[in-house]
């Protein structure tokens, strides 16, 4: 998963060992530093990165289901469908796979260890998203008893484009920004920011700027002010 910038849960490690994939026909290697498993070659393409032969980002992600939780396999899956650009980390092939494409590998998979996970994350992953974090503030919202909020919406007046947030309720003008580090050291990138929600305010929007501290700790500040925009509109 992260030689193609997939979000794993675990920071490689150096003394990790080196998943290497063989045929079914063929013998694994058993040798120290490396962990050596078979596998179907009608269950995964192998490509080239950087002059190696890996296997398919799919493939990649299935291998190391067992080790995700509900929350990791949405993250992982929705870096492989996202369309965005601008991804941390993510090895671009625009998009690396599809939600009808992992649903088609799944069933050819059938069982294996994680196919569980996989499968209920597929319902709640959605394109277009530009960072782990933001799955991650989706997902708790969605567990909190919330409503889902749009990912990546442009507000537009009269068809002029105002800005695109991370995470919005359009219909209560509330918009929810995930602030990573760049936005705090990138000087350019911090002006844009303030002037973008100067913008989206003057044309009547609540924004929620929130950091990594935010969902620290199970994110019960950033829900309590999220309830508290959303009763503000609905009154």
């Amino acid at each position: 998963m992260r030689i193609w910038g997939i979000p794993h849960p675990e920071l490689w490690k150096c003394d990790e060992p080196l998943d290497v994939i063989v045929p079914p026909d063929t013998a694994p290697p058993c040798i120290p530093g490396v962990k050596g498993r078979r596998l179907a070659a009608k269950r995964a393409d192998a490509l080239i990165f950087d002059g190696v032969p890996v296997v398919d980002p799919v493939a990649a992600l299935f291998t190391c289901a067992g080790e995700l939780t509900l929350d990791d396999a949405v993250v992982a899956i929705d870096a492989l469908i996202t369309t965005a650009d601008d991804y941390p980390d993510l090895v671009r092939l625009s998009p690396l796979s599809t939600l009808t494409a992992i649903t088609k590998r799944l069933e050819l998979w059938g069982r294996f260890p994680g196919c569980g996970v996989i499968r209920r994350a597929l319902p709640l992953a959605r394109e277009r998203v530009e960072s782990p974090k933001e799955t991650e503030t989706r997902l708790l919202l969605r567990a909190a008893g919330l409503p889902e909020p749009v990912v990546q919406h442009e507000v537009r007046d009269h068809g002029h484009f105002v800005a695109r947030v991370d995470l919005a309720y359009p219909e209560s003008k509330i918009a929810i920004e995930y602030e990573g580090d760049g936005h705090r050291v990138d000087k350019k990138q911090w002006r844009i920011d303030i002037q973008r929600q100067r913008d989206l305010e003057d044309h009547g929007w609540i924004v929620i700027r929130l950091t990594e501290a935010d969902l620290a700790d199970g994110g019960a500040t950033l829900l309590l002010r999220i309830r508290r925009a959303l009763a503000t509109r609905a009154r």
